[in-house]
């Protein structure tokens, strides 16, 4: 509990300061990186030719697809030709084509889900050009496109993807992964362009050890909540998190970013506000505060369900298999498929905060969970908003938002008014549409992989833990999270096309359908405050989103979920 603890307390303390610093980068305040981003920025905006007017909605939407597509083509080419390109020790072949398009698509769209072992799968070059640079990219695009959204509900211009991207990947990413990377390369973590290196084992046997710029890619991989690995094994793997240090190195980089976001959320809707009515507020109260009041609101729902997924699952783990125990066998938990440096504490909080940051890296095998254990990751993915990736958590969240202020208005009968907005049918079509996408996707395509002979076959655990495998790795695409239960087998033609398929709409449809609907309140003429105005910034609207994030929730996944983990555990 005490490691929990202090890892939880160490991302309060930081989340803040890192939040403003995130906020003066949106708004493009004054920042100790200035004198030198700015030139790097000046550099790449005249090099590429680029122009950074304001966009509207459309055009910033447009502009993201049409950036994120030609990186793909890049990325695919390379896999595809890697066999014959440079810098490949481990003397890694081409990728097959199917696999090349799902590994493509889920780095580009921030998911990572990898159906191929990194150390044997990738040359060093593809590990650098393709799987590296997408991870910095693909966060880059969610930051964006949130922050777009932010300034348009706060009522500015929604700005230049271009500009914002470049601005994400100067000033924020690559100082945090340049700092991480050498915190984990001070533990041991390798950083090298040298090949496999070949040992004898104390049974007198020969084992190729993966070597490469594995802490490059550990940094980013966190801090963009990416979770792509550069072994096959992913954090449980020592040489990507040798020790407790590391360990909870990455835990606070996979959650700083997202939890910031939120911060940087509240300070622009407070700093508006405060331009909007300075003449009117007395001056104790047109002081800057720290997250903004509806700041606060978002991040008290997020912590809340984020807290009771960590403390279900630990207390599931912590029992460990009531099948043990009802033989006589002393358990100090369910400790298969976890590292023993690490323990149940550990295991149990990576386990949470992968699943809930949608970052999808592992330090131990998701698949050996009990079923209550596998029920939470399971569920954090399903809802998608408990902090989420970098941006586009906040994202989501802001949508049940929308959908809470509109059940509140229909309950006092009041037309419903959103950080001084209407919400008219066209915003709720488009909420409810967004909504709406995550669920069909991740139980359309259940339904399809568990009718299929092709699907079926990917099964290694048959029975209620065999849909539970398949559950997960949809929701796992959906969420762009990349995490697996890896007992599925899941190397194939139908899986890679119909996981990539899944990934690529998860990703792109909401982020449309969400800078649309800040376009349209964007446009709108902001309203008075007045008495019968529901007000967001209450512990009580934190409550209120959180029961209609659980009740949508309970509604739409609970019977799968009742004949997968939950009808798993009733067998035992």
């Amino acid at each position: 509990m005490l490691q929990i603890g202090l890892t939880l307390g160490l991302f309060l303390i930081l989340v803040i300061p890192v939040g403003k610093y995130m906020y003066h980068v949106a708004v493009k305040q004054r920042t100790f990186a200035d004198p030198v981003c700015d030139r790097v920025d000046h550099f790449l905006f005249r090099i590429l030719h680029i122009d950074i007017r304001e966009m509207n909605w459309k055009k910033y939407a447009l502009t993201l697809l049409l950036v994120n597509a030609v990186m793909v083509l890049i990325g695919y080419v390379i896999l595809r030709l890697q066999g014959i390109l440079f810098l490949n020790p481990n003397k890694a072949g081409g990728m097959e084509s199917s696999l090349s398009l799902n590994t493509i698509i889920s780095f580009m769209t921030n998911t990572n889900l990898q159906h191929y072992a990194g150390e044997s799968g990738l040359s060093y070059f593809s590990q650098m050009a393709v799987i590296i640079f997408m991870m910095f990219t693909s966060a880059a695009s969610g930051y964006s496109a949130c922050m777009a959204m932010v300034r348009g509900l706060s009522g500015r211009s929604m700005g230049n993807f271009y500009e914002d991207m470049i601005r994400c990947i100067t000033r924020i990413l690559i100082p945090a992964a340049f700092v991480v990377g050498l915190i984990l390369v001070s533990q041991g973590v390798p950083q090298t362009l040298k090949g496999p290196v070949t040992a004898y084992t104390i049974e007198g046997k020969m084992q190729d050890i993966a070597r490469g710029p594995i802490a490059a890619l550990e940094s980013i991989k966190h801090l963009g909540t990416n979770g792509g690995g550069f072994t096959g094994a992913n954090s449980a793997n020592p040489l990507e998190n040798p020790n407790i240090l590391t360990n909870i190195t990455e835990l606070l980089s996979m959650m700083i970013l997202p939890g910031a976001c939120v911060v940087t959320f509240g300070h622009m809707l407070h700093e508006q506000h405060r331009l909007k009515q300075a003449a009117e507020l007395k001056k104790e109260k047109s002081k800057k505060i720290l997250m903004g009041s509806h700041g606060r609101t978002i991040f008290l729902a997020m912590s809340i369900l984020f807290l009771i997924g960590l403390g279900i699952c630990f207390y599931a783990e912590s029992k460990g298999n009531p099948v043990l125990s009802r033989l006589g066998i002393v358990q100090t938990g369910n400790m298969e498929g976890k590292e023993v440096r690490f323990g149940i504490a550990q295991s149990s909080l990576f386990t949470s905060v992968t699943t809930s940051f949608t970052t999808g890296t592992v330090n131990n095998m998701h698949d050996s969970l009990t079923p209550i254990g596998g029920f939470i990751p399971m569920l954090n993915m399903m809802l998608n908003v408990v902090f989420g990736g970098i941006g586009v958590g906040l994202m989501n969240m802001l949508i049940y938002a929308v959908l809470a202020v509109f059940l509140c208005g229909l309950m006092i009968g009041r037309t419903p008014e959103y950080l001084g907005k209407k919400i008219e049918g066209k915003e709720m079509k488009l909420a409810a549409l967004s909504i709406i996408i995550h669920p069909l996707l991740i139980l359309g395509f259940t339904s399809v992989a568990v009718i299929c002979q092709a699907g079926l076959a990917g099964i290694t655990n048959p029975g209620f833990h065999g849909l539970s495998q398949i559950l997960y790795e949809f929701a796992s695409s959906a969420a762009n999270n990349g995490s697996g239960f890896e007992g599925l087998a899941d190397n194939t033609m139908f899986w890679n096309l119909m996981t990539g398929t899944v990934m690529f709409f998860g990703r792109y449809l909401s982020i449309i359908i969400q800078l649309a609907i800040a376009g349209s309140l964007l446009r709108k003429r902001a309203v008075n405050t007045t008495a019968g105005t529901l007000r967001t910034d209450t512990g009580t609207f934190s409550i209120t989103l959180v029961v209609v994030v659980l009740i949508f929730a309970a509604l739409t996944f609970l019977p799968v979920l009742a004949l997968g983990p939950v009808a798993e555990l009733l067998t035992l």
